[in-house]
């Protein structure tokens, strides 16, 4: 162990300047960090140990029944109240961070043990993804005035984000320079500013070239960012929330979050129940593994049972109950199945 360690402040923003080198988004850089000095906040709130070297899983512990029993969403937000508790999914996260943190200073050299190797990963429930049905989208198009500018930029954003599954992030960060109509294609720049190819279909390039010769608003030079405000300035992540919320609203959608992400469900869905493989899916949407893309396989094959018990032939079928004919049971001496050309009259 080092003589005289760097405090625990100093050792986050250590950690922010190796995350920023190696090139991670600065999305993710600040949300370690926010998680980090949590913690930290919460250790000398109650007069905890905060030195990175007294530092151990009790303490750690402590913090995850806190962020259980005790906080509350958009606590720290002056703008949000909300009474409602930290989702399991956002007290995961917390512990994740304390465990990758731990692991970093165990690298750079700064402690010779990691406590945190006895830090368990609190369960969290399995995870019901919904996605939008036909009747869904059919009715947000529908509410959408596609003669004025803004609405058909909105229009534009939908048909985007159902036909690539991109992320919000993703989209708005496209340029007009990423578009490639010849090749049917957008350069989309993902998580840790990784860049992808993304195919886009017939209609969906045709609606996003009308909006370039027609409906984006004229800017300088200096702006290319492809989706706009009415002002000429990007939009920003709040301005998509609400677009997409006041679309719900407008088109009478409930029983579903309208979100980007249930656009990128939803497009990996359809694009599995359509008869794409699961190696491509990856690649359009950009996961590194293909974890994630399982469990839209899975979603995929429960709508396929589904359709199955709906539409199976078999258990719509009702045989005729007239005098079968000889050799061939439940079937009558004018239908069989070998001579019908249709299936037997369904009642």
């Amino acid at each position: 162990m080092r003589l005289n360690p760097p405090s625990f402040d100093d050792l986050i923003q250590y950690q922010v300047e190796c995350l920023s080198s190696e090139g991670r988004s600065q999305k993710t850089i600040k949300w370690y960090c926010a998680n980090l000095r949590r913690f930290l906040r919460f250790l000398r709130d109650h007069r905890l140990p905060d030195s990175i070297d007294e530092i151990g899983v009790t303490e750690a512990r402590s913090f995850v029944l806190y962020l259980q029993t005790e906080v509350t969403r958009w606590q720290d937000s002056p703008y949000t109240r909300d009474s409602k508790r930290l989702s399991p999914f956002s007290v995961l996260g917390y512990v994740r961070t304390i465990k990758v943190f731990w692991s970093w200073l165990i690298f750079e050299g700064y402690i010779t043990s990691n406590p945190m190797e006895k830090l368990k990963l609190p369960r969290v429930p399995k995870k019901v993804i919904i996605t939008f049905t036909p009747e869904h989208i059919v009715r947000m198009v529908g509410a959408l005035d596609r003669t004025s500018h803004r609405g058909f930029r909105d229009y534009c954003i939908v048909l985007l984000l159902l036909d690539t599954g991109m992320r919000k992030s993703e989209l708005l960060g496209l340029r007009v320079e990423d578009i490639d109509f010849k090749q049917s294609s957008l350069r989309v720049r993902g998580k840790g500013n990784k860049e992808r190819i993304v195919p886009l279909g017939t209609q969906a390039r045709r609606t996003l070239w009308r909006y370039l010769s027609v409906h984006r608003p004229e800017t300088t030079a200096e702006t290319t960012n492809l989706f706009l405000a009415t002002s000429g300035e990007r939009l920003g992540d709040w301005s998509v929330r609400w677009i997409l919320a006041r679309l719900a609203k407008k088109a009478g959608i409930s029983g579903v979050r309208c979100s980007a992400h249930t656009f990128r469900h939803t497009f990996a869905k359809e694009y599995l129940m359509q008869g794409g493989d699961v190696f491509s899916l990856q690649k359009i949407l950009g996961h590194s593994s293909l974890e994630m893309v399982r469990t839209y396989v899975n979603l995929a094959q429960s709508d396929v049972a589904l359709q199955h018990r709906k539409f199976s032939p078999v258990d719509n079928l009702i045989l005729p109950k007239n005098r079968p004919s000889p050799g061939v049971p439940g079937m009558t001496s004018t239908t069989s199945w070998r001579n019908s050309s249709k299936w037997p009259i369904l009642t």
